[in-house]
């Protein structure tokens, strides 16, 4: 008899066992994965929108923090949802046959900054929370 497979759960909160923790990531749909590719902002960035880390979008201007490339600089590249990987552009390596392979980056060894605020529905920290009371004071009003 074949076991029907769970669904993922989003209720889920939290678990000190590495291995759910590693389930939760590995089983997390796309949506959810959003929100594990969120980038520490600079320090300038941090003051003016009010909030930490915000997710990582193609445009956005990115300096590598750890590794091969520490204190390098590029545009976002790429970003992979299923890998939870950035790609960075002019950022590669040479492999021996002197072809380039893009490097992918995790989001926690990255730092933004400068934000692409083209796109209208991207929203950070104090614009955010502005729009939010807004919303909740025109539900009130009669």
């Amino acid at each position: 008899m074949t076991e029907k497979k769970k669904k993922f759960s989003t209720s889920w909160k939290r678990s000190s066992q590495p291995r759910k923790q590693r389930k939760y990531r590995y089983n997390a749909p796309l949506h959810v994965r959003q929100k594990l590719v969120h980038v520490h902002l600079s320090r300038e960035l941090r003051q003016k929108y009010g909030t930490r880390a915000v997710q990582v979008r193609k445009g956005d201007k990115v300096k590598v923090m750890r590794g091969k490339f520490k204190k390098q600089e590029g545009k976002v590249e790429r970003v992979n949802l299923k890998r939870e990987r950035i790609f960075v552009t002019g950022l590669e390596y040479a492999k021996k046959n002197g072809s380039k392979v893009p490097v992918a980056f995790n989001p926690s060894n990255l730092m933004i900054t400068v934000v692409e605020i083209n796109d209208k529905r991207r929203k950070l920290g104090k614009e955010r929370s502005e729009s939010k009371t807004k919303a909740k004071t025109e539900e009130h009003k009669p």
